[in-house]
């Protein structure tokens, strides 16, 4: 065979191996990424160099995408809170709307009074308790990582029962402890005819209604009387339970919480009660104006509440996270019987059995959603709240990110930056 028939053979050769390798691979079972590479191969025969192109086909496997959390599935997270019913209004809304922000989780909030509450938190049968009344300094020597903090503040308002009063009525802090004191008896005393000329007072005899459980709410309504009225200072005194005079006198009647005492007043013809404003708003109650401290006729709303909350700035107890009072400040805008309203729980939780400490963290996170969501500030304003002053919020945020569970800094803690 001659040299030129060699060089021929060679190249029929290459062209066949070009030819091959060029035909199309079977489709792969599962998705993959096709790269072509030419390299070439020199051949040396006799004096002759013949180039070969080969194709060779590199499969690359896709990298796959990072594993995303799985969602919770719906309702998984129960959080349970209980006690007072000074917000429970409020509480209710926000657990309702808050199930289309984390469907995961589901808060439940049973208003038993602050008193309830803080028992609760103190046996550890609840999540978070609700209390306007301060934690007395035995129980946080009892549990020593209990933990207050404000949500929010509310005005109590003397609801009235009197149908031949269709306009304002009119009452200062003199007149209020002396009918809770049973000194003033008849809605046509001339201590109440004195503040509202012109209106016809009935010749009827007073019902006085009050708190038959403990109560923050009371706590706020007393701390009112005993800084207007000395006798009420030196007898009844201020506190979430007390003795009533008028069950004395024979004029009282108990309601249980907000409700019990908003609804003994629609029930009772020429009565008296005291409620936190929403519950008025809510089932149309009739509600006294006061004379507040500057000597102006106020009426509760959210300008007076903010007024009332500016007299006492942040001057919370650091550490505490409370302050003693609100009431009867001495702005003309204020309105004179107003408190904050707290959740309690613990500092260092332990992790839960099932959902380890994921409870711990969705229920900061729907505290955070309460504190700062617009929507959520809006349903409390309507619904006669007052939310917290930027001073007072940042206390708050600053202790909630401090927080832990079994000892250990939370995974995801919303209220650190």
């Amino acid at each position: 065979m001659s040299r030129k028939s060699v060089v021929f053979d060679l190249r029929l050769l290459a062209l066949a191996l070009v030819v091959t390798a060029c035909a199309p691979a079977p489709a792969p079972s599962t998705p993959q990424i096709v790269e072509k590479v030419v390299t070439q191969v020199v051949e040396k025969v006799s004096t002759q160099i013949v180039e070969v192109e080969k194709t060779v086909q590199v499969v690359v496997t896709p990298t796959p995408p990072a594993p995303q959390p799985t969602p919770l599935p719906a309702g998984s997270i129960k959080v349970t809170g209980a006690g007072a019913t000074f917000p429970e209004p409020v509480y209710t809304e926000w657990r309702f709307a808050y199930q289309f922000v984390d469907p995961s989780v589901t808060i439940n909030y049973q208003g038993i009074g602050s008193g309830g509450g803080k028992k609760g938190i103190a046996d550890k049968t609840i999540d978070f308790a609700g209390s306007d009344s301060l934690l007395k300094q035995e129980e946080y020597g009892a549990n020593p990582t209990l933990q207050m903090f404000p949500v929010l503040a509310g005005a109590v308002v003397p609801i009235i029962n009197i149908k031949e009063v269709t306009g304002t009525l009119v009452l200062d802090g003199s007149t209020l402890a002396g009918i809770y004191l049973g000194k003033i008896n008849k809605w046509n005393d001339p201590a109440i005819a004195k503040l509202n000329p012109g209106v016809a007072l009935p010749d009827q005899p007073i019902s006085v209604v009050h708190r038959s459980d403990g109560s923050g709410t009371t706590e706020i309504f007393t701390n009112y009387l005993a800084a207007v009225n000395e006798e009420w200072a030196n007898g009844p005194k201020a506190g979430s339970a007390i003795e009533w005079p008028v069950d004395k006198a024979g004029n009282g009647i108990g309601g249980k919480g907000n409700p019990g005492v908003a609804a003994a007043v629609q029930n009772t013809p020429y009565s008296i009660g005291y409620v936190e404003l929403s519950y008025a708003v809510a089932n149309k109650l009739q509600y006294a104006e006061l004379i507040n401290k500057a000597g102006k006729q106020v009426k509760a709303n959210a300008e007076t509440l903010a007024s009332a909350m500016a007299d006492y700035g942040d001057a919370f107890d650091p550490q505490k996270l409370t302050i003693k009072m609100i009431d009867n400040g001495g702005g003309e805008k204020s309105w004179p019987i107003a408190g904050y309203t707290y959740q309690i729980i613990y500092m260092d939780p332990k992790s839960d059995k099932d959902p380890g400490c994921i409870k711990v963290q969705k229920y900061l996170e729907w505290v955070h959603w309460s504190l700062s969501d617009p929507a959520a500030a809006k349903r409390a304003g309507e619904l006669g709240y007052a939310t917290l002053p930027q001073s007072v919020s940042d206390k708050v945020h600053a202790k909630l990110a401090t927080v832990t569970c079994d000892g250990n800094p939370l995974a995801q803690n919303p209220f650190v930056n």
